[in-house]
């Protein structure tokens, strides 16, 4: 059953490969997609940018987001470390290794998590970001679950710079820029709908995605939207009250 999980998820992925595809959304899918092959309970992703500096572009639940966020504001974290060294980096169980990361560990363990695994996402040489995975509960990831982990990481990266020659740097830094401009639009027109609509964040964002793919736009496109036009808003808070 895995097996053809992991094949179906592969699948998808690579049918998100084509002209045009929204790179959000492609990220957000794989971060979800680890959660269900991985046996973790949540994931987020994170990019750099073209001075090295890390930005969160995926998360699965709101709980990894904010601690995503948090790992950045403090500047310590797994993914951090995976990012500067560029190798998986691994605590099973973080309670028994807080020294590691003190303040990471029990911001963690207020989310609701007991280990977390990062690996990273590699072009060649460089390193364009990384990936964590969480878990609720303490333990040791297989050699298989890192194996598929990685893989999952590596194909976050080819979504990243298919649409771009990967021999040239600078058209894949333009690539990451643009991501992360994305995302950042993203975030304010979900802070935007979930003022508005007193919803939670997390639902503000699904509306927003719902509402591109049911329309046929990018998910960037429709945050630009909610920014700039009362009506669109509308319309996204009427499709969540219906």
């Amino acid at each position: 059953m895995l097996n053809r999980r992991t094949a179906q998820t592969f699948v998808e992925l690579a049918d998100t490969l084509v002209v045009g595809f929204d790179v959000i959304d492609f990220l957000q899918t794989l971060a979800e997609r680890c959660v269900d092959l991985l046996d973790v309970d949540a994931a987020g992703i994170l990019l750099a940018d073209p001075r090295g500096s890390l930005t969160l572009v995926a998360a699965s639940t709101e709980q990894a987001r904010l601690l995503e966020l948090f790992q950045l504001q403090d500047e310590e974290g797994p993914c951090l470390d995976c990012y500067y060294s560029g190798q998986p980096v691994t605590c099973s169980d973080l309670a028994a290794h807080p020294q590691q990361w003190p303040r990471f560990a029990a911001e963690a363990h207020r989310a609701g998590f007991a280990a977390v695994q990062a690996f990273p996402l590699r072009l060649r040489d460089q390193v364009l970001g990384a990936m964590n995975l969480f878990s609720a509960t303490t333990k040791a990831a297989s050699l298989d679950h890192a194996s598929l982990a990685q893989a999952l990481a590596d194909v976050a990266t080819i979504g990243i710079t298919h649409e771009r020659t990967l021999r040239q740097h600078q058209l894949v830094t333009e690539q990451l820029q643009h991501a992360l401009n994305s995302r950042i639009v993203i975030e304010q027109a979900s802070g935007t709908l979930a003022e508005r609509g007193q919803i939670p964040i997390a639902e503000a964002f699904a509306l927003l995605r719902a509402y591109a793919r049911n329309h046929n736009q990018r998910l960037s496109a429709v945050a630009r939207q909610v920014i700039n036009q009362d009506a669109v808003v509308a319309e996204l808070l009427t499709s969540a009250s219906s």
